[in-house]
């Protein structure tokens, strides 16, 4: 009986050993997707004179803008913001950052942005593209099934190492009946 069990846990571990899991950090599977937050639209845009980087969250517009010789904030500049078809108003809130509020959230697609620049008397007409993604689908939906599957195959192997250990304890007894 105790060899009978011996070729069953051979036999699950002849089955299993190809596919042990490797504790965190150390699998050679690609990694895991994290369930995150979306990513806050961004759009940037570079001239000779200045550059800026411009982010949407919600309805609530931030820029920042620097020069482009020495990256420096650019402050006390007046900036004409166009998104979409909409002008937005923007206020200077510390040197070289500036908010605006747009009248509706950005939509799915590409949404244009022009920026007019006008600082010390020096104009500059900088252009961008807000890109908005629809939002990715729920993580528990898109789980990985091969995950799943080491558990399965030791069920199986654990399964036929139960029947293979019944088939032959009922075969000696019938051949231990008979003598």
């Amino acid at each position: 009986m105790f060899n009978a069990f011996i070729a069953g846990a051979s036999l699950l571990a002849g089955l299993y050993s190809p596919l042990a899991l490797a504790d965190a950090g150390h699998s050679h599977d690609a990694p895991a997707s994290t369930a995150s937050a979306p990513a806050i639209p961004r759009f940037a845009a570079v001239s000779e004179l200045f550059e800026v980087v411009g982010t949407a969250n919600g309805t609530q517009l931030a820029l920042y803008l620097d020069r482009f010789a020495d990256n420096a904030p650019v402050a006390g500049a007046t900036l004409e913001v166009n998104v979409g078809e909409a002008t937005v108003a923007m206020k200077e809130i510390a040197a070289g950052e500036f908010e605006g509020t747009l009248a509706q959230a950005l939509p799915s697609g590409v949404t244009s942005v022009t920026v007019t620049v006008d600082a010390a008397g020096e104009t500059d007409l900088l252009a961008g593209d807000f890109d908005v993604h629809a939002e990715a689908a729920d993580e528990h939906a898109q789980r990985d099934w091969r995950a799943l599957l080491p558990w399965g195959l030791a069920a199986l192997g654990l399964a036929g190492g139960g029947l293979w250990l019944a088939r032959r304890s009922g075969a000696r007894r019938s051949a231990g009946g008979a003598a």
